[in-house]
């Protein structure tokens, strides 16, 4: 059984698509055939017929159709989407810790425009699509039932739909509680570090959980080491460094705000006398600690995306080659560098070329240790381009010699 409402594909399109992708774009679709409102299901056909699958529509974004299945016999009712979930959980038990873990991750899962964290006993959600949108509580209704069957009750949910995609959807930007009220506060135990998650102001949903596993790489190597963390947001790597037996730590942020949440994460695990913070302007900092003579084990770079687009790209490249170049000045002959990019358009032939510009500009060699993406939780759909944004690399820095 199909959809009354039928999308129909121009000669030749929909590649993307075809190949595995996750979008029907708007330049894609020759003609739409039946009553349909923002939002509702519709079965997609190519330009002869053929039946490509079923999906939600909204004019008002160019990704006009986010698809739900490649079946178009596949009605899209509680069962499907409990399906999807369950798939969804089974999945993060097998691959991660799922203390705290990302348990949706739309278009990756086969739930375009969802995302849900799970920090311990609280759920957050992001949705950025009017369709998924509209079907939210229901899919929170059923993985707090899939969760249950494991023993874990849910205590609350939060909402942080204020992204400015929601704009390009015809939706505005929310967050609140989904439910009861609860302390927006929450403990989490990441590598076995523990941290309070602010899951109501935090960025994004609270917490960066796709650098997990690269926290605890990061481990090995900052033992009895000095350590510099640059954008530490609310101390991540540092206190992974200094639960692992850093000599000494300093994390750097702009954001006061996440800076005072730091120390307090430093407290909680008891290392506010090796890892200290400081809110700076990490690209004002660095050239100050260089001319200070200052040196360091090991430097991380872990700076927010400084492109969200295409047209920007140039901008940040520069942005990134700077900040890897004066990072590579202040590590000590054969000390290490992590270093990294979440812009999903820095790709990682760019990102390796930036950094290797990088290193010609600060008379470096590197020597690689290892390259890793994001942790499994967040998984890459190949050809499905825009899952895949996390590049990580560890080096050893060695003078020109």
């Amino acid at each position: 059984m199909t959809y009354p409402c039928k999308v129909h594909i121009r000669k030749g399109e929909a590649r993307a698509f075809k190949s595995g992708g996750a979008w029907i774009y708007d330049n894609e679709v020759a003609s739409v055939e039946g009553p349909f409102e923002n939002g509702d299901f519709v079965t997609v056909l190519d330009h002869d017929g053929w039946p490509l699958g079923n999906g939600f529509i909204n004019i008002n974004s160019k990704l006009r159709v986010r698809m739900m299945t490649r079946d178009t016999e596949q009605m899209i009712d509680d069962a499907f989407l409990k399906k999807r979930l369950r798939d969804a959980w089974e999945y993060r038990k097998r691959v991660i810790d799922t203390g705290c873990c990302r348990v949706v991750f739309g278009e990756a899962d086969f739930l375009p425009g969802l995302t849900i964290d799970k920090f311990g006993d609280v759920l957050v959600v992001e949705s950025l699509a009017l369709g998924m949108d509209r079907h939210k509580e229901k899919v929170l209704e059923l993985l707090k039932g899939i969760l249950e069957e494991d023993g874990i009750h849910v205590r609350g949910v939060y909402e942080r739909s204020d992204a400015k995609e929601r704009l390009k959807e015809g939706m505005e930007r929310v967050s609140g509680f989904l439910g009861e009220s609860f302390d927006t506060n929450v403990e989490i135990v990441e590598n076995g570090v523990r941290f309070l998650v602010d899951v109501k102001n935090g960025q994004k949903t609270g917490y960066f959980l796709d650098q997990k596993l690269n926290r605890l790489a990061m481990q090995r190597i900052c033992r009895g080491q000095r350590v510099l963390d640059c954008f530490t947001h609310t101390g991540s790597f540092a206190l992974n460094a200094g639960l692992a037996g850093a000599s000494e730590v300093l994390g750097v942020d702009a954001s006061e705000t996440g800076i005072l949440q730091a120390e307090e994460n430093a407290r909680l695990n008891g290392l506010e006398d090796r890892v200290k913070f400081r809110t700076a302007d990490v690209f004002e900092l660095l050239p100050e600690l260089e001319a200070a003579g200052e040196q360091y084990d090991v430097v991380i770079l872990d700076p927010p995306a400084f492109t969200k687009s295409r047209e920007t790209i140039k901008r940040a490249v520069k942005g990134y080659r700077e900040i890897n170049l004066r990072g590579m000045r202040l590590v000590k002959d054969g000390g290490y560098l992590a270093t990294c990019s979440c812009s999903h358009f820095m790709d990682q032939e760019l990102f390796a070329k930036t950094i290797r510009e990088a290193a010609q500009g600060a008379r470096r060699r590197l020597r690689q240790v290892s390259f890793s993406t994001q942790a499994p939780d967040h998984p890459i759909l190949w050809a499905a381009g825009e899952t895949y944004y996390l590049k990580f690399f560890i080096f050893q820095v060695v003078s020109e010699h």
